[in-house]
């Protein structure tokens, strides 16, 4: 049985130049003052200043709760200040893909999120999506929204 791929995108607009959003997006312990706190995560591989194609990340997070879940992502692409993706290579998706684009503009730069994502559990799974995963998904990029916002005075797009 193939997996449903689903799409979530999220875009905002920040009052920078692309060259800032780069340098704030592109290192990896920035990744946490993004997430929220709820979520219990935690980076548990060490850290490189800057991202690079190829680097493997892993993270334990709690997304529901006390469970506990082991986390390992690559950066599989990276092209300079214009987009870089992680992949899951371990972890709680059957399938997970996630493009950061940094697009400049009169304004800023709107930097936009692409998510392609699989969950596992076949038609358990699709229902877990509607009622768990998918809402919680949206909690996420809410707060990132929210805290980019506070971060650099910005608005969405």
């Amino acid at each position: 049985m193939t997996a449903r791929l689903h799409r979530l995108e999220c875009s905002q607009l920040l009052p920078l130049t692309l060259a800032e959003a780069w340098d704030f997006f592109s290192r990896p312990d920035n990744l946490a003052r993004i997430t929220p706190p709820n979520l219990g995560f935690e980076i548990t591989s060490p850290l490189p200043e800057r991202m690079y194609a190829g680097m493997i990340v892993s993270y334990r997070v709690s997304p529901f709760g006390g469970l506990c879940v082991p986390w390992v992502t690559e950066i599989t692409q990276v092209r300079e200040p214009e987009f870089f993706v992680d992949e899951q290579r371990s972890g709680p998706y059957r399938f997970w893909h996630h493009q950061h684009r940094f697009i400049a503009n009169a304004n800023g730069v709107s930097v936009e999120d692409i998510i392609h994502y699989a969950v596992k559990g076949g038609p358990l799974g699709q229902l877990l999506n509607r009622v768990l995963v998918r809402p919680k998904l949206n909690e996420i990029f809410e707060f990132r929204r929210r805290t980019l916002t506070t971060l650099f005075n910005s608005s969405t797009a």
